[in-house]
């Protein structure tokens, strides 16, 4: 069966292969994007731009000047070092047991502390403070406070900031919401920013995350230190081999 032709530019002719080939070498996030028939067309534009210029290029003889070919032999060199480098790095691979080994050796590393989850009404003075605590006192829902009165961004989600740990927060709204009873408003509590109205939604303790749940983070810096030390290994076999003077900068 031929290959389905999509445009012919300057004698050309641009096949759906060579498209999807082009539309290959971008990022995968991208390739989600160029599946669009509108973003395919824009690259079946660039393709078609590139044909053209090549042709300039030939017809006015750019690709017979000493500037073009010293261009290409420096491609060729960069090509050809690129390629030694990856082959040495390419095949390196990195165990379960290995991870395994590396999880119980620095469980530290994977230990997450404490977290709360709150939402908050933050006013300028302790009198407006107090004035809105009485009014969810006496029922007035506290997503609602929050969006009617709070003068922070958080008032279009309620008030809501998600889960925190320590050190996100400034210190006196750190110490009152981990000291905080869960669904029990507490304040006014006083910070730079104003004074806050603070509900605990949710409190999670420390924990450590499991090997299962760090096994492809330990999976990528194990195959990183892998590859560095593979790398810098036959960088120094080579200088040995080929010999290197390093002058002064």
């Amino acid at each position: 069966m031929s290959e389905k032709i999509l445009a012919v530019a300057a004698g050309h002719k641009i096949t759906e292969e060579e498209l999807n080939r082009l539309i290959s070498n971008y990022p995968p996030e991208q390739q989600i994007y160029m599946s669009s028939p509108q973003a395919r067309q824009e690259v079946l534009e660039q393709l078609i731009a590139f044909h053209l210029f090549h042709r300039m290029a030939v017809e006015e003889k750019i690709t017979e000047s000493q500037e073009y070919a010293d261009m290409v032999e420096k491609l060729k060199v960069e090509l050809a070092s690129h390629m030694a480098a990856t082959s040495v790095v390419e095949k390196i691979r990195v165990s379960e047991e290995e991870e395994r080994s590396y999880y119980q050796e620095n469980q530290e590393l994977f230990q997450e502390e404490g977290q709360v989850s709150a939402k908050h009404i933050l006013v300028d003075s302790r009198e407006q403070a107090e004035q809105v605590a009485a009014k969810l006192a006496g029922g007035l829902a506290f997503e609602e406070a929050a969006e009617k009165y709070s003068t922070c961004p958080s008032k279009d989600r309620g008030g809501d900031l998600g889960y925190f740990s320590k050190g996100q927060m400034v210190p006196e709204f750190e110490k009152a919401a981990f000291g905080a009873e869960i669904g029990k408003v507490i304040g006014p509590v006083e910070t730079q920013f104003g004074h806050h109205l603070i509900l605990v939604e949710d409190k999670k303790g420390a924990s450590r995350r499991s090997f299962e749940q760090a096994e492809a983070q330990i999976h990528q810096q194990l195959i990183q230190a892998k590859q560095q030390e593979a790398y810098q290994a036959k960088v120094q076999e080579l200088s040995e081999a080929y010999g290197v003077e390093r002058m002064d900068v």
